[in-house]
């Protein structure tokens, strides 16, 4: 299947309809209550950056989103991309479109950012370390309105993308603040 990639504006009102349909329904079984797997938040942090779509932009079957974040690791800010609201319609699962929009997620990464980074569940996160992403085993933080907090238990689903920034395990990688899930 053709892949589209656009940055959110291209969306359009009609656009960003159908790609929060697909995202709710393909997180809906992510919640034993079937109700707030995909919240507004987690819709909010798949915005302003690039959109890689299976099948037109009024009907995607296949999402992931590439967005622009800093994140700080040794005392530097380093332009990240982090990949958000990657999503298959559940009825097209198992054809390769997972693997063809983490494939296209790196290739963008790899192309403008210092890092990539993610947040994967068990499921996920074997597709992901097919594409090269990496667990992160070093400490996890983020920068908060009271400080620099510990989040450990993100660890173990954080994942990154090596491209040029040289990464130590040994020193936190530390996220800029946001509503909703941190990483």
């Amino acid at each position: 299947m053709h892949l589209t990639v656009l940055p959110t504006a291209d969306l359009g009102p009609d656009g960003l309809r159908a790609l929060r349909a697909l995202l709710d329904s393909a997180f809906a079984g992510d919640d034993p209550d079937g109700a707030g797997a995909f919240d507004d938040a987690s819709f909010d942090h798949a915005l302003g950056g690039v959109h890689v779509l299976a099948g037109p932009p009024g009907a995607p079957v296949g999402h992931a989103a590439v967005v622009g974040r800093r994140v700080l690791h040794g005392g530097v800010a380093l332009r990240t991309g982090y990949v958000e609201a990657v999503a298959v319609d559940p009825a097209r699962r198992g054809d390769g479109l997972g693997g063809a929009l983490v494939a296209a997620v790196g290739r963008i990464v790899r192309g403008g950012y210092r890092l990539g980074a993610l947040g994967a569940g068990p499921r996920a996160a074997r597709l992901y370390r097919r594409h090269g992403w990496e667990p992160w085993t070093g400490p996890l933080a983020a920068l908060t309105p009271d400080g620099v907090r510990d989040t450990p238990d993100e660890r173990g689903a954080v994942h990154v993308l090596r491209v040029d920034a040289p990464l130590d395990p040994g020193r936190a990688l530390v996220c800029d603040w946001r509503d909703g899930e941190l990483w």
